[in-house]
């Protein structure tokens, strides 16, 4: 687990999953996401696999609580991409009334520390959808910068991305 100074990021628990589901059907959250809500048993599929990640690897897509009240507030953290199979890549999921709260740029900087100083990882990357502005805006926050343009498929859809990087010796001299 890891903390910042208002986040927990932590594997899920079981009372995280309703709001972890309804999250995954908001048609905003998942606008660049492929667009379609997932179903209850898809999230708690995911859910499970990430804990059973994290328990096994240190790495996965872990719960994120705010500490002041215990509130769940989506997921992120470091996974493996078939589009990128030699690095991890950074992401972040928010249920959207949390959107505009620094919450996602917390969570990812914290995983990028723990990505450089823990795991002693080169670098990372984070892709999103070329018209995400709000995701591209966390990536630049956090130090990434543009890497590349690239076709990526996921679930058999495939979608316009722009690719994010930074490695462990920009990491280390960036101003935070």
């Amino acid at each position: 687990m890891l903390t910042t100074e208002r986040l927990l990021l932590r594997p899920f628990r079981d009372e995280d999953l309703p709001a972890w589901a309804e999250l995954n059907t908001d048609p905003e959250v998942m606008r660049y996401l492929g667009g379609k809500p997932l179903s209850r048993a898809e999230t708690d599929e995911i859910a499970t696999a990430v804990n059973e990640r994290y328990s096994a690897e240190g790495t996965g897509f872990l719960a994120i609580e705010r500490r002041a009240d215990g509130a769940f507030l989506g997921a992120g953290g470091l996974t493996h991409e078939s589009w990128h199979p030699d690095d991890l890549e950074l992401g972040w999921r928010l249920a959207r009334e949390y959107w505009g709260h620094g919450y996602a740029t917390e969570a990812a900087a914290a995983w990028l520390a723990y990505a450089f100083t823990d795991l002693d990882l080169p670098r990372v990357l984070a892709s999103t959808e070329t018209a995400n502005t709000k995701s591209i805006s966390v990536m630049e926050r956090i130090g990434m910068s543009f890497d590349h343009e690239a076709r990526l498929e996921e679930d058999g859809e495939t979608f316009d991305a722009v690719i994010y990087s930074i490695t462990q010796q920009a990491w280390r001299v960036a101003p935070r």
